[in-house]
């Protein structure tokens, strides 16, 4: 029994001898004071910027100011609890965020904490939120449109994989409507999304969420919040977070969509951080790199080449314009970084015409070259003709006499119009538009009464259920409509809209 004991006291006496202690630094500053959202601290020399602190209650910071004698932090939580002489620990390394397919239908906040109760999120990788945008080298054109299933966008102001188009408005002209739309209609076309909320109305993101889980979107949606209350920090970091969930995905070869909802609070939550850390304010109080932390975050979204996998993103970016003015400082910035915009104009909204796209004031950049051949083909005059509808229904306000014409210009642009109308969530599939599209420019529509033009259409619509598989097939495809082809959906269209037409005896426009 002895033995026994005195091999076990052996083996603990050997085990203590050998025992190292891991020893591992740590650099511990304090708080100095404290304000809203930003926090001051001394005591940490090694520390870099942008690196990550922690604070007493886990609530983490970002190095902002890093001067001689005193840092300045931006807080990524609930501060309330912290005051002066509490300690700050240095943690070595940037701002990082969860990435991976155990994101997919989930709903976190900027720094990876999930909001949705479904518990922890099953990840193992973290990427950096502030990344370099790819190498010129990198990149390829942007050649394969990204259909929104939104007619007036599709048609006119096309979207391509890869592409930056920017969404801007006054508030409730449908911004974020528009981005849900494009959301909705990637069902099934193997693009991934990720919504990034910056600060909006919890009320807000809770109706988007919904919407989201409604239509079976979550399924393949990525949900970045930080509601109106949070600290400007989390509202601040919120875009850059969504974009490395979104690279991710795009370096394994995949296609992403991310909506930015919305810049302008992210500008203002960056001014306010800046203000509130003594930075020197520049025009309308922004700081001089306003325009830097936005071009660094949209140059990030882009088409890899095929070396490295093919991948694309997509950004929407969100901004809202004060008194439908374009040309403020925010709103001109971004558009001289993405390459388009989609105006919403509250006038249009006002009249019921939905979505409210100012086609005057809307261009893609680059969207026309990833367009489908087969829209090329049918909607090569269609932006002049409404154009020139437009300019002439307000010369015609002044109650001046037309000539044959320009009445039929102006009866053909109200046809453009309405059939341009779409309500919210109901993307339309390609097939259904290009039959639209193509009543449009043959002039199907112009004998039929405005009132009627609701039901025209729809018929319409459901004659392209009957479009052969083939021709739905080379639709698809980069070739052109060819005439055969445009022959047999003209035939359809012809066939669904003879009970609307004013000439078949019924003199009203009804139905037969």
């Amino acid at each position: 029994m002895m033995s026994m004991f005195d091999g076990l006291f052996a083996d603990l006496k050997q085990a203590r001898e050998s025992f190292e202690p891991a020893l591992s630094p740590r650099e511990i500053g304090k708080i100095t004071s404290v304000a809203t959202g930003i926090a001051k601290v001394s005591g940490l020399p090694n520390v870099g910027y942008d690196e990550l602190l922690l604070f007493p209650g886990d609530i983490y910071g970002i190095a902002f100011n890093v001067d001689e004698d005193e840092i300045g932090v931006v807080l990524l939580g609930e501060y309330w609890h912290l005051q002066a002489g509490d300690e700050v620990e240095r943690l070595g390394h940037v701002v990082d965020v969860p990435v991976g397919d155990g994101l997919v239908g989930r709903i976190i906040n900027p720094i990876g904490k999930p909001l949705d109760g479904k518990g922890n999120l099953a990840t193992t990788e973290r990427l950096p939120i502030e990344r370099p945008s790819p190498a010129i080298m990198d990149r390829a054109g942007v050649s394969v449109p990204l259909q929104t299933g939104i007619k007036v966008i599709d048609a006119l102001i096309p979207v391509g994989r890869g592409q930056r188009e920017l969404i801007l408005g006054d508030r409730q002209t449908g911004k974020t409507a528009i981005a849900m739309d494009t959301i909705l209609n990637q069902r099934g076309k193997n693009v991934l999304c990720v919504y990034c909320a910056i600060g909006q109305r919890a009320s807000g993101v809770a109706k988007v969420i919904a919407t989201l889980r409604e239509q079976g979107a979550m399924e393949y949606t990525v949900v970045v919040v930080t509601e109106g209350n949070e600290p400007p920090g989390l509202a601040y970091v919120a875009p850059y977070a969504a974009t490395s969930i979104a690279e991710y995905f795009m370096e394994q070869g995949r296609d992403v969509l991310i909506v930015y909802d919305d810049l302008t609070h992210h500008a203002r939550a960056y001014r306010e951080l800046s203000l509130l850390l003594r930075r020197p304010p520049g025009r309308e109080a922004f700081p001089g790199d306003i325009f830097y932390i936005h071009s660094r975050l949209l140059e990030r979204a882009t088409h890899l080449s095929k070396e490295l996998g093919g991948g694309s993103l997509t950004a929407l970016p969100i901004i809202e314009t004060e008194a439908q003015d374009i040309s403020a400082y925010i709103p001109t910035n971004l558009i001289s970084i993405t390459d388009g915009q989609i105006y919403l104009s509250p006038a249009l909204f006002e009249l019921g015409i939905l979505p409210a796209v100012d086609v005057g004031k809307s261009v893609s950049r680059v969207g026309g070259k990833a367009q489908r051949a087969a829209y090329r083909g049918v909607t090569v005059d269609l932006k002049l003709a409404y154009a020139q509808f437009e300019e002439l229904e307000t010369f015609a306000r002044f109650g001046a006499r037309l000539d044959d014409d320009t009445l039929k210009i102006i009866e053909h642009g109200r046809r453009i119009r309405a059939c341009l109308k779409q309500p919210e969530f109901s993307p339309v599939s390609m097939a259904e538009q290009i039959a639209v599209l193509v009543a449009l420019t043959a002039d199907l529509f112009d004998d039929i009464d405005l009132d009627n033009m609701p039901a025209a259409e729809q018929a319409v619509r459901d004659a392209a259920a009957n479009i052969t598989d083939d021709i739905a097939e080379r639709l698809e495809s980069t070739d052109k409509l060819s005439e055969e082809d445009k022959a047999v959906i003209l035939e359809l269209v012809r066939e669904a809209l003879e009970a609307f037409n004013t000439d078949t005896g019924s003199g009203s426009g009804e139905p037969a």
